[in-house]
């Protein structure tokens, strides 16, 4: 996984009850964790910034009104994302758009094999963390966000897709490929892929200086 320093943290229960009796701090805050995997995933589907801008704003309408009812049957993150997702799909037929993402991504030719992760996924060796990166390498610990922010937002669009919602949102490999409409196959390679593509850019980043 990408590290405690870039997965969203769940909300707790009393969390739930402030959102779902509308309290504005609570409210705040859930936008401010997950607004942006929501525009990242949007515009996986839909590769169009300012479509994807409209639909993450129709996502949250949704979300906020149905929050009342939410009876926790899934995670709140991963429910949030499966509505995101549903309604980018929904503006992407209506427009004559929609292609699924394993039809729009693009080859990537894999020179590091599985000997870099284990039997479950996760690295055999981590990327640094963000304590090991220096002031003199990395300014102020905000270019380490920046940079795994600009790398994420490079990757074709279902890696890009499945990384966000394993690695940033926390979601297990089966609400992954259930959300995306993936087979579990096709979203573990997907995942492999992203996991390697960002690790070199962070093994870049962190061997600066």
């Amino acid at each position: 996984m990408l590290g405690r320093w870039t997965k969203a943290a769940p909300f707790t229960e009393p969390d739930l009850g402030l959102l779902q009796r509308r309290d504005p701090t609570a409210l705040r805050r859930m936008v401010n964790r997950h607004h942006g995997s929501m525009v990242g995933l949007a515009r996986s589907i839909l590769r169009n910034a300012a479509a994807a801008d409209d639909v993450v704003q129709e996502a949250w309408i949704a979300v906020i009104a149905g929050l009342p009812s939410f009876e926790g049957r899934a995670k709140l993150s991963t429910w949030m994302m499966a509505i995101l997702v549903n309604k980018a799909r929904a503006h992407a037929r209506r427009e004559g758009r929609y292609v699924p993402l394993l039809d729009a991504d693009d080859p990537y030719d894999e020179v590091e094999g599985p000997e870099r992760f284990d039997h479950t996924g996760h690295w055999r060796v981590a990327p640094d963390d963000l304590e090991t990166l220096t002031p003199e390498r990395i300014l102020a610990g905000r270019e380490v966000w920046k940079q795994v922010r600009d790398q994420i937002d490079r990757l074709p669009a279902a890696q890009r897709a499945v990384l966000i919602l394993r690695d940033v949102e926390g979601a297990d490999a089966a609400e992954t490929a259930d959300i995306l409409d993936l087979s579990a196959e096709n979203q573990r390679v997907l995942l492999h892929r992203a996991r390697i593509r960002l690790r070199r850019a962070l093994d870049d980043l962190s061997h600066r200086g």
